[in-house]
């Protein structure tokens, strides 16, 4: 097998560093899948970093399909604007070809304003705060699937993940004024989450190319203080070419669904959401054993539950090495 089929034949899946985007009054993540197989990254076993920082500037009020002004439609909160900047380390080791294990410790900078309207009267409230969210640790198993009679350079992959989001964000971060911040702006959920997936891709030798497909489940597993999140599924979609030995060109269609959430600490009716994106971007090799990465991401597609705040774009970049 050539080398250049070797270094796209890197299908092992990581579990996207961050967690799902997700529409709301207080947080978002960027949808973009970065594992080491959407990279291009050859996986022999060993150890790998990778350190990935996202920009997602949530500045519409959308009500179902529509754009809406802050304030349109009436509520105790009018949500005006929330600024993420997450940053996500990621380490991961191959046991074999077959196994490997993960670990994602994210760290969130937020900023949020939102007008409270208390009898008859407007109040800004705002919070700025950076922590540790929930980390994420995650097992994988993959196939190698044989190669058709006469088509030697088409190699694929198969495989499973599964893990847990663990409760180690802040649940209880508060204001100048101690008014404590939603439970959808804060650093973790305080649940721990079941992590399932699926994914499949293929190297193609002689295009210089490879594409892949992936489905990701988050399931609750209990609640937090009268709060439990809702469950979401993301699926991906996206194909990858080396135009160079150093550069690659990559597009994706992100899928996300995600469910209300519940309890009494919970905004069922703002929260839930159905979006699907394009993400065009690009890695660039320093060396065979450390490359950037950098995405941008459009929603094509957003329907929101209620009154959330969402992005016309998002923005993703790293760089990720092997050791």
């Amino acid at each position: 097998m050539s080398h250049r089929l070797a270094a796209l034949a890197a299908a092992t899946f990581l579990l996207a560093a961050a967690a799902p985007a997700a529409a709301s009054c207080g947080s978002a993540f960027c949808m973009v899948n970065t594992n080491w197989g959407v990279q291009g990254v050859w996986n022999e076993p060993g150890l790998r970093a990778d350190l990935r920082l996202e920009y997602i500037d949530q500045d519409q009020p959308r009500n179902g399909t529509r754009n809406v002004a802050v304030g349109e439609i009436p509520a105790h909160h009018d949500e005006v604007r929330t600024i993420n900047r997450n940053a996500f380390l990621t380490l991961d080791y191959g046991l074999s070809e077959s196994w490997g294990i993960s670990a994602v410790l994210p760290w969130i900078d937020r900023d949020h304003e939102h007008i409270h309207n208390h009898r008859g009267e407007q109040l800004r409230e705002t919070w700025s705060f950076s922590d540790f969210g929930d980390a994420r640790l995650v097992a994988r198993y993959q196939l190698t699937t044989a190669p058709a009679q006469g088509q030697a350079e088409r190699l694929g992959f198969f495989g499973f993940t599964g893990g847990l989001k663990l409760p180690t964000g802040k649940t209880d971060v508060v204001n100048g004024e101690g008014e404590p911040a939603e439970r959808t702006l804060q650093p973790g959920t305080g649940t721990t989450d079941a992590l399932l997936g699926a994914y499949y891709r293929e190297a193609i030798g002689h295009l210089n190319a490879s594409w892949f497909v992936q489905a990701n489940v988050q399931l609750p597993l209990d609640s937090h203080d009268d709060f439990r999140p809702g469950k979401q599924v993301l699926v991906d979609f996206g194909g990858r070419w080396d135009a160079t030995d150093k550069l690659g060109l990559m597009l994706q269609l992100n899928a996300q669904w995600k469910g209300r959430d519940s309890g009494a600490q919970a905004e069922p009716d703002d929260s839930g959401s159905r979006t699907l994106s394009i993400a065009p971007g690009f890695t660039f090799a320093f060396t065979p054993t450390v490359q950037m990465y950098a995405f941008v991401q459009f929603p094509l597609y957003q329907y929101v539950n209620g009154v959330q705040l969402v992005a016309d774009r998002s923005y993703a970049a790293g760089i990720s090495a092997q050791f």
